[in-house]
């Protein structure tokens, strides 16, 4: 039961909505900024009405059937972990997509709110408002790059394993923790990668 509950997960996960969203408004969202097909490049291409929908359906796909499956009493123990990684797996590499998802934000979000009630999505949140708020100061009025804003993502969830830990979750809400971090490493490895060439450029 556990493996086709984790499977129905990651297909959810996988259901590209901003993607298809952008077809029909006639917008390739692989041709638009840094080519991820997520909500953001959707604000971009159409507008933010159809962003705004596009963050809220990722993030239901992620909510809404781990919540189901929660509340059916299946998820007991170390069986979140699989339950919690795979839509956030399955945004990340959508078979719909050959495997190329997208940054899988807002599906983090959903299932962070289904496994803690809202609590470490809201630490999440609040994390990243704090870390914009302090980049937006350190560069006052010069315009950052992307490559901040994917660093804040990366590094905003290393700083919610503190929150988890200082509240004492469960071990498998911290294993959980660790496969989103790995997930959310490799979808912004580019802007890792970017990050680590501009410290390694002014430390010569």
């Amino acid at each position: 039961m556990i493996i086709v509950l984790t499977a129905c997960l990651f297909l959810s996960g996988s259901l590209m909505f901003s993607y298809w969203i952008a077809l029909l408004r006639k917008k390739n969202l692989r041709a638009v900024g840094d080519g991820n097909p997520g909500a953001m490049n959707l604000w971009k291409s159409a507008g933010y009405q159809f962003g705004a929908a596009g963050m809220l359906l990722d993030f239901l796909k992620g909510y809404l059937p781990l919540l189901f499956i929660i509340g059916s009493g299946y998820s007991e123990g170390m069986l979140i972990v699989p339950l919690a990684l795979a839509p956030i797996a399955g945004h990340a590499f959508s078979p719909f997509l050959k495997g190329k998802g997208g940054k899988a934000i807002a599906v983090t979000f959903g299932v962070w709110s289904a496994i803690t009630a809202f609590e470490a999505a809201l630490a999440y949140a609040i994390i990243l408002a704090l870390l914009a708020a302090a980049i937006r100061w350190l560069y006052r009025s010069k315009q950052h790059s992307a490559h901040t804003d994917g660093l804040q993502v990366v590094f905003g969830m290393l700083l919610l394993y503190l929150y988890l830990y200082a509240r004492a979750f469960p071990a498998a809400i911290q294993w959980v923790w660790l496969g989103n971090m790995a997930i959310l490493v490799y979808t912004h490895r580019s802007e890792i990668r970017a990050g680590l060439k501009k410290v390694l450029v002014r430390g010569k």
